[in-house]
């Protein structure tokens, strides 16, 4: 009885040390969603971007970052003069995705916020 009791904490070691092992060498990437890798050892983001699915990684190497790729909305209000100098309050709304294909550049230049960065910069520019 011992020796069925002292193989079966074994197999349940080993099974929970496998599993977790699994569980941190995978990653989701959900719809409307790609993600980018900071790898560790080859100096920075990766320059290819990972598709929606089930994707491996190489655990304390390798990291994901999830980015949002949907169509989104974003209003940008602005205070402008007419031409008889008085004050209107106006506002913006843009639909805005990032592109695919440069999502390694836009993070490592800008983060993951690059829409709070450049989008109100460039809808002041246009409103006024």
């Amino acid at each position: 009885m011992d020796k069925i009791l002292s193989r079966l904490s074994t197999a349940t070691g080993a099974l929970a040390v496998g599993a977790f092992t699994v569980n941190s060498c995978i990653y989701n990437v959900d719809g409307g969603e790609r993600a980018v890798l900071f790898d560790t050892l080859r100096g920075g983001i990766l320059p290819d971007v990972r598709d929606e699915g089930t994707h491996f990684i190489i655990p304390m190497v390798q990291r994901p970052v999830i980015i949002d790729v949907r169509t989104k909305p974003r209003e940008i209000p602005s205070v402008t003069g007419t031409k008889d100098l008085q004050m209107v309050n106006i506002k913006l709304r843009v639909l805005w995705r990032p592109v695919i294909e440069k999502l390694p550049q836009l993070y490592r230049e800008l983060g993951t916020d690059f829409d709070e960065r450049v989008l109100p910069s460039i809808g002041n520019e246009v409103l006024k």
